[in-house]
């Protein structure tokens, strides 16, 4: 998809059915020059989209107990993935799929931060198809810094004091890293444009939360994918080595596609069954299901309990159920060892 944004060149344009008016909003076209000039890019194998879905969304994986360890690994970053694996893990945390989702389509998230990598502003896009028409870019952005304490504001990336919304999961209390680190707000020509349309209410309410649909659902599993990148020996990577491949297109009057890496889960296979430990003709088999994943941390140790099936004896069995990342603490989250 960082391809298709790249040598994207359609200008986003609306015309207000009223008065004929034409409005130019901040679309994928935008992007094309930062995403081409962006040095460090990341595209998901299906497996880690699936694992980082599961860190993020599980019962009693809480991110905010990480957030110490959590940063952005370059000042200019962009991250993207398959749709497919990542609506599949959601569905299994009980977010329903939209009925115009497209299973084959891709989603990616572009990134600006400090050197430090703990403040940033990010926008989202989503793309099906070959085409750069194809290619859609929410209307709202996510400015965000880790460093947020209880009680405090974030402050914004880009230091503009402009209206933004809280998003808070009531579910994880004062664990909630949305609430405290992040707020979205609407990018500046798309806040115009609705400030101008003179929305109700009631339709202001319901574009904002349709807009913060397409981007506050991602950032858990950005996050989780940035908290894994901290770990060592870190994930496994394969940069593409696209020489050979750019000059036939150059023959052929085609673009060069970008440069990119792709990483990998550095877990076992999905686990899909368990053996039940159980011993003794007389002791009754717990009914097969399912079993949620649980992130812990304790001092420089992470601890993932990942998800899977209990129950039945004629269901199989797995090696292990827990991984345990450990981090350096002397050097505030540098990593140590992984087993």
């Amino acid at each position: 998809m960082a391809d298709r944004i790249a040598q994207c060149r359609t200008p986003f344009i609306v015309e207000n059915t009223k008065d004929g008016s034409i409005t130019h909003l901040n679309g994928a076209a935008a992007f094309s020059n930062e995403i081409a000039g962006c040095a460090t890019r990341y595209v998901l194998t299906d497996e880690l989209t699936r694992l980082c879905t599961a860190l993020a969304y599980s019962k009693g994986a809480t991110t905010l107990t990480c957030a110490d360890l959590l940063h952005v690994p370059a000042e200019v970053v962009w991250v993207e993935w398959a749709e497919a694996p990542w609506r599949n893990e959601l569905a299994a945390y009980g977010f329903k799929t939209p009925a115009d989702s497209v299973s084959s389509g891709r989603r990616g998230v572009f990134i600006q931060s400090t050197p430090q990598g703990r403040s940033g502003l990010l926008r989202t896009f989503w793309a099906d198809g070959e085409s750069e028409l194809n290619v859609l870019c929410s209307s709202m952005e996510a400015y965000f810094d880790f460093d947020t304490r209880e009680g405090e504001v974030p402050k914004a990336f880009d230091r503009q004091q402009r209206s933004s919304i809280c998003v808070s999961d009531n579910a994880v209390g004062d664990a909630d890293i949305l609430r405290r680190c992040f707020r979205f707000r609407f990018e500046r020509s798309w806040q115009s444009y609705y400030e101008k349309a003179q929305l109700t209410s009631i339709q202001t309410t319901a574009v904002s939360r349709h807009a913060l649909g397409t981007i506050a659902i991602d950032i858990p599993v950005l996050l989780a994918f940035f908290l894994l990148l901290t770990t060592c020996p870190s994930l496994p990577r394969r940069p593409l080595m696209l020489e050979r491949l750019n000059m036939a297109r150059a023959k052929s009057g085609k673009a060069a596609l970008l440069e990119h890496v792709e990483v990998f889960a550095p877990l076992l296979p999905e686990y899909r069954s368990h053996l039940d430990s159980g011993s003794g003709a007389c002791r009754r088999l717990r009914r097969l299901h399912h079993v949620r994943g649980h992130l812990v941390r304790r001092g420089s140790k992470l601890f993932w309990r990942v998800p899977h099936l209990r129950g039945s004896a004629r269901a199989g069995s797995i090696r292990t159920r827990t991984v345990t990342w450990q981090f350096d603490p002397s050097k505030h989250g540098s990593p140590k060892t992984l087993r």
